[in-house]
């Protein structure tokens, strides 16, 4: 039923323009709005909604997931941009970044609290 369909993914926020500068400005995404909706153009026809919710509360898990080549590179751009990474006692270092398990990665918060990461792509 569904083979076909170009199912696409959303989450909400508490401030869609603080959403949109933050998506749009800080991470460098190409943005647009509708009826008072972001949409994300992400590469690879991966467009995401984002829509207000009132009573929004940030998602407990990470919504979105940014593979990057150089995980260093894009924790010192992005930090310089203003983005505070997530430290977890004993799993990430000085950076936010995790190097025990799994690929390379670094969590951080959109405006809304919602956690979104950057994780190396081998």
């Amino acid at each position: 039923m569904f083979k076909n369909t170009k199912a696409f993914s959303g989450f909400s926020v508490d401030d869609v323009p603080a959403a949109r500068a933050f998506y749009g400005e800080v991470l460098g995404l190409d943005v647009s709005e509708e009826n008072g909706m972001l949409t994300l153009h992400i590469a690879g026809d991966r467009d995401t909604l984002v829509y207000p919710k009132g009573d929004h509360e940030p998602a407990t898990f990470t919504i979105l997931n940014f593979p990057v080549d150089d995980i260093e590179a894009a924790v010192d751009e992005l930090a310089a941009r203003g983005v505070a990474f997530e430290h977890y006692d004993g799993y990430t270092d000085e950076k936010g970044i995790m190097r025990k398990m799994g690929p390379l990665i670094a969590w951080f918060k959109d405006p809304a609290g919602n956690t979104l990461s950057v994780l190396q792509e081998d």
